[in-house]
């Protein structure tokens, strides 16, 4: 996705979560809403609407008479969020690989294609979003509306996150192999490998496990800093 399609609440969200992800802000910090306005050039319409999307991935809190502030992370629950997501997603990939029309396979593989695109030229921004399309792709062919729509909303809440993975060394081609593995998988109606191909995709472990909490904690180091 260019950055011209991208509406001014999309960019303003974007550099938020980037921001706060990379601890540039720092959890408790008042976002003020008219200073965001100047500074990105847009009215305050645009402002609400992205507060409202980091609210609902959880990167923001709202005070009452207070403002919106830059919310404390919590590494416990997001292992247990992504543990949850992990699931979801397996179960997503073994209704598709039953259940995937030749129209939605075909769209499936595009969308890996525009990944693989994205990985080859460097762009993890580029990526993120084209595998959000990617993991789309297959809640819409498990066929399942409520399913499809328990793993979106989850995934909402942990699209930040998910970024942060692709800031990790290597990460992003590591994940454009998960995702080969994934489509051969519904490609060949193997139910079992694509459940446990998305599970393993998702899923936080080993090594994975370690370099994301050492993420988090750089995102956390300023808090301790003296002011």
């Amino acid at each position: 996705m260019a950055e011209s399609k991208r509406s001014n609440a999309q960019r303003l969200r974007d550099s938020l979560e980037d921001d706060i992800i990379n601890g540039r802000r720092v959890p408790g910090e008042r976002l003020d809403p008219d200073e965001l306005g100047r500074t990105f050039n847009v009215s305050r319409t645009p402002v609400r609407e992205a507060f409202q999307q980091l609210v609902a991935s959880g990167l923001v809190t709202v005070s009452p008479k207070k403002g919106t502030f830059v919310a404390k992370v919590g590494i416990d629950q997001l292992i247990e969020m992504f543990e949850v997501m992990a699931e979801l997603e397996g179960m997503c990939g073994r209704l598709a690989a039953r259940r995937i029309s030749d129209p939605e396979l075909a769209e499936l593989q595009a969308a890996h294609q525009r990944c693989e695109a994205a990985a080859h030229a460097g762009d993890t921004d580029e990526y993120y979003y084209e595998n959000e399309a990617f993991h789309d792709c297959i809640y819409a062919a498990s066929h399942n509306t409520f399913l499809a729509s328990e793993a979106r909303q989850l995934k909402q809440r942990l699209k930040p996150y998910r970024r942060l993975q692709l800031q990790v060394r290597q990460r992003m081609h590591n994940s454009l192999s998960e995702h080969q593995t994934i489509v051969d998988a519904i490609t060949q109606g193997d139910a079992a490998l694509a459940e446990q191909a998305l599970c393993d995709h998702v899923l936080i472990q080993g090594e994975r496990f370690s370099d994301f909490v050492a993420s988090v904690r750089r995102m956390e180091a300023p808090i301790s800093q003296p002011s």
